[in-house]
Parts: structure tokens; sequence; C-alpha cells
């Protein structure tokens, strides 16, 4: 969540390394979809349609009205189904740069869903709001570069958040999708019970331990196009973790000033 993420995984491993070794294993297995390279960002993959349509079968996504989303070309099909299944989507503003670092999809008020879930068309179609603006969330869904997958034989029924293996999430290593889950903690718009939910492909399953610090947003569930896993539960943060973040950071996000005056 800070200026940069600690990518050292228990044991020693390196997230960077998992990151370039999926990343690679994508393109060259061609599983990999545009945009090219996969490298750098939340990889498309094939099969994205088959894992939405798994995911929205899930009782997490029926329940749902109001849905917080990635704007990464992977999870385009779910943003997509949520409007067309009359959900609501919320996107955050790139890096949470404006003061209104919310962009807020109602499929009532929207004439072109296909054009407003695009990255792209989502500033323009979507309603810019302010963090007071958005309504409560019921599923977080999360774009990943690997999540791991331990088999359950090989789980130590550990309770320790920082030794777990199933569920935990790397990301593209810049934080904001965290940063995003703490700040929706912090406004009571989400909570414990909130599902957080990704999908993937099964070339994105790593059976390697990550480590999960206390500002880590754990998957509770992770779909790909052939099947649904559902981690061991591991306690989600509790809201922003100050000390991880620099000045820098703190500087460029205009959200983070409501809440400094609350800091003890």
């Amino acid at each position: 969540m800070g200026a940069a993420d600690d990518d050292r995984g228990d044991h020693g491993t390196d997230k960077e390394s998992i990151r370039e070794r999926v990343w690679d294993d994508l393109e060259e297995s061609g599983e990999a979809r545009f945009p090219f390279p996969p490298h750098g960002r939340i990889p498309n993959f094939a099969g994205a349609d088959d894992a939405a349509d798994r995911l929205a079968e899930q009782p997490e996504w029926t329940d749902a009205t109001t849905i917080k989303a990635n704007p990464d070309a992977p999870q385009l099909p779910v943003r997509r189904r949520a409007l067309r299944e009359g959900k609501t989507v919320y996107m955050a503003v790139p890096r949470l740069r404006d003061e209104k670092c919310f962009l807020k999809l109602d499929p009532a008020a929207l004439e072109d869903y296909d054009a407003a879930t695009t990255v792209s068309g989502s500033s323009e179609h979507g309603e810019q709001v302010g963090p007071d603006e958005v309504d409560r969330v019921d599923l977080i869904v999360s774009g990943s570069v690997a999540v791991s997958a331990e088999p359950e034989s090989a789980r130590t029924g550990s309770d320790d958040r920082h030794t777990t293996d199933d569920g935990g999430r790397i990301g593209k290593g810049e934080g904001y999708s965290d940063l995003e889950y703490a700040v929706l903690r912090e406004l009571g718009l989400v909570d414990a019970s909130t599902p957080v939910a990704t999908t993937i492909h099964e070339r994105q399953l790593i059976d390697e331990r990550v480590a999960m610090g206390d500002h880590d947003v754990a998957m509770d569930l992770v779909v790909t196009p052939d099947r649904v896993i559902r981690p061991e539960g591991s306690d989600q943060p509790t809201g922003i973790d100050w000390d991880l973040l620099a000045d820098e950071r703190l500087e460029e996000i205009p959200v983070l000033d409501g809440f400094r005056g609350n800091v003890s």
C-alpha cells in the first residue's frame, strides 16, 4: 500500500518473479488475450467470458445488487453482465487521483452498456462521485496476476493470516486494489462479511505460499473458466494502514485527506 509493495513472499518467494513467470506462461501458451503483451498489467485470458458466466452462477453474485469492480480487460464481461442484470457497478478512478474517486455505472441511467464498461468508456459514460455518494457494496471483484490455492491435502489449518496459502492474491504490485478496499472499509461501505472475488485463468493459480500482510485483501472466491475455489477464510484489513503510505502517495490521493484527521 506504500510507495512500493512488499514483494517478498514467505520463505523468500519473490512476488515479482511469480508475476513474470505467470505473464510469460500466459503469453507462451497462447492463452493470453488482447491487450498484449500481458506483462505489466492484469492479464486478459482465454475463457474470461466463461469465468464471468461461472461467477454469475454463485450465490455471492446472485445476492449482490451493488458491485465494486476493477477496470481491467479480463473483468470486462463481469462488468457488462452486472449491468445487464440490473446491478450497479462502481469502479475506482485510476490511482484514486481525484477527490471524486469513484465512477458509478447505473444500469438505469446508461444506454450503451458495452461502451460504458470499457476503461475509456467508463469515464465518459459513468458518473464520477465522491466517497460519500457511494452505495454499500455487496460484492468486490478484483483483477489478479496470480492467486495461491494449495491443494486441500497441503493445508496446515493455520489461522495466521501471514502464513495463509489459500486465497493470497498477487496484483501488479502498485497496491491500489488493496487501498481501494481500505477506503471503502473506512467508510463502512464494506465489512468483514463482504465477499471478494476474482476471475482468472487456471494458469494463474499457483501452489506457492504468498505472505499476506495486514493490508492485503484475500480472495474469498476464485473463479476460473473451469471451476470455483472458495479459499479458507482469512481476516480482511479493517481500514487504511497509514504506516505503509508514503508521503508522496498521500499527496497524490485527495480522498485520504478526509480520513487523516481521525488518525491519532
